[in-house]
């Protein structure tokens, strides 16, 4: 990791983007609203952050550590994010769509009201996240964990969750529309007002 003193990082952040930030530290920062779009942070240690607001549109955060980290409505559009730590980090209302999540690890991190649109997130690990209203919709979550998650009312539309594990999570009032639930894990999970018109269902739930 990179070791700069707090006058070398606001002379670097502060350069034209895009950037070349490569196992940077920038863990236990205030960096509030920062631009850091299209820059290259992959390997970088950012946990413990405040990134509330920020900016991370087409960033490279392949490996990257945001664990506890803060983003509020935080811009990851087009992120990648392959195999990111993001345990206990908060996402509420940000923007992950078409974003990069291939085995990122989202263990009881917090989505609720996040925009995954068409985000994949094959293989990635969301064991007790809360998504409650998320917005998944024609995602890629083929293969992910989602047991014991929270996904109160979230939008599943088109969804890919073929052989997703989604044991012991909450379905309440999800739309699951046309979603892909081929080999799908439902065991105790709670599907009460689920949408599931038009779906592939599991031949654990086909009669």
């Amino acid at each position: 990791m990179s070791v700069l003193t707090h006058f070398q990082l606001y002379d670097l952040l502060n350069r034209q983007k895009p950037l070349w930030l490569v196992k940077i530290d920038l863990s236990d920062l205030s960096l509030i609203s920062i631009d850091l779009s299209s820059c290259n942070l992959s390997y970088a240690n950012l946990s413990r952050s405040d990134l509330n607001w920020a900016n991370f549109f087409r960033c490279n955060l392949t490996k990257v550590n945001l664990s506890l980290s803060n983003l509020y409505e935080a811009n990851l559009s087009e992120a990648i994010l392959e195999g990111a730590n993001l345990t206990h980090c908060n996402f509420t209302r940000a923007n992950l769509s078409k974003a990069n999540l291939v085995d990122a690890n989202l263990v009881e991190a917090n989505l609720s009201r996040a925009i995954l649109t068409k985000a994949t997130l094959t293989n990635a690990n969301l064991n007790l996240a809360n998504l409650s209203r998320i917005d998944l919709s024609k995602s890629d979550c083929s293969n992910s964990n989602f047991s014991f998650a929270d996904l109160y009312k979230a939008n599943l539309f088109e969804a890919n969750l073929t052989n997703a594990d989604l044991h012991d999570a909450n379905l309440t009032g999800a739309d699951l529309t046309a979603a892909n639930l081929t080999g799908a894990i439902l065991t105790n999970a709670i599907l009460t007002n689920a949408d599931l018109t038009d779906a592939i269902l599991p031949e654990s739930m086909i009669k």
